[in-house]
């Protein structure tokens, strides 16, 4: 690492003095409220607890790491863009990425007036250290994003690759993690005392069934989460939101049972889809999602959604290949069936 985590972030970042709410001065939940100009009628008066306190404390029985590394954003995406906007001097710093991945780190890059250097992942979606570790001399270098498991490939990233660049990387590391709870034991989050230059990203959006929240989860340690604090809006989480998914965390037993029943699915998906004669490969996948080479990705993808069956055509990022959500058993027979039909005719 250079010599602090402080030497990454921008001069403007370090010397920004964060917005004081109201709810930042008093932290109470009694008395009488006439300190934030809101209207005294209503269900939804009040604005939310900027820290999510209580959310954070249920985050941290279930992750296993202290509240105080748990950084809640809106949606993910907020997690990825504050990144760039803490750690890189528009048009000068620079942001690494391995592809095929997830698009918003090129979009939020974009956004941000940051070069992103991509780096093609190998024939088996891994990451190949002799073309990543020629970059780790460049001083502009700020970030590097691993996706794992990977979007759209579906895989883990082979856990030695990751140590490898948090070992030897001089900038910050972020592993999204957004399908980690499809495979649990695969996550970093116990490395995180480890390496001062990594950040977490997962998400309730899968695995939770929570999409339609927008609700992101960074972990980090408390240095880099000072800085997020910093730069998020003072209410970046809704007083609904936050109550929602506390009471969707307390339903532990109907979560895992979610959990197996779509890891199940995908078993019993993947022997349908080896049947089919204009399947050529199913990729292996740690997520919720396959990978799928098909004789014709661009036709499949329009006679599926002549029938209302909408998948992903992924034929612009991995040649013929098309991206499966796994769905209700009902979902994925109609799925099947109409695959059959298509191969058949």
């Amino acid at each position: 690492m250079r010599n602090s985590v402080k030497d990454l972030v921008r001069k403007n970042i370090l010397n920004l003095a964060p917005y004081s709410s109201a709810r930042d001065e008093y932290e109470g939940t009694e008395g009488v409220f006439l300190d934030a100009n809101e209207n005294p009628f209503g269900t939804y008066n009040r604005y939310p607890d900027p820290q999510q306190n209580e959310l954070k404390a249920r985050l941290a029985e279930i992750k296993n790491v202290k509240a105080s590394q748990i950084f809640l954003g809106n949606g993910s995406d907020e997690v990825i863009d504050l990144a760039f906007r803490i750690f890189c001097e528009p048009n000068i710093d620079k942001a690494l990425t391995f592809t095929p991945t997830y698009g918003m780190y090129e979009v939020s890059s974009n956004i941000n007036s940051v070069e992103l250097i991509n780096v093609p992942l190998n024939k088996d979606f891994q990451i190949d250290r002799n073309s990543v570790e020629t970059y780790f001399s460049d001083e502009n270098l700020k970030l590097i994003f691993i996706c794992s498991p990977n979007n759209p490939s579906g895989n883990l990233i082979q856990s030695a690759n990751i140590e490898f660049i948090l070992e030897n990387f001089n900038g910050i590391v972020i592993i999204d993690e957004a399908y980690v709870d499809f495979c649990p034991e695969a996550t970093f989050a116990e490395k995180l005392a480890k390496y001062p230059n990594l950040i977490i990203s997962q998400t309730l959006s899968k695995a939770w069934g929570l999409a339609g929240l927008r609700l992101g989860i960074a972990l980090m340690n408390e240095e880099l989460l000072s800085f997020y604090n910093k730069v998020k809006a003072p209410y970046n989480i809704s007083s609904v939101n936050q109550q929602v998914a506390l009471e969707t965390l307390n339903k532990t037993e109907e979560f895992q049972e979610n959990v197996e029943t779509i890891l199940t699915e995908k078993s019993r998906l993947i022997q349908e889809l080896q049947m089919i004669k204009l399947v050529k490969k199913i990729y292996p996948s740690d997520a919720n999602f396959l990978l799928v080479e098909v004789e014709n990705a661009n036709e499949i993808y329009s006679q599926l959604i002549a029938q209302q069956i909408i998948i992903r055509n992924r034929n612009s990022v991995v040649e013929n290949c098309v991206r499966i959500t796994i769905g209700t058993s009902a979902e994925n027979k109609k799925l099947i069936n109409a695959l059959k039909t298509l191969s058949n005719g």
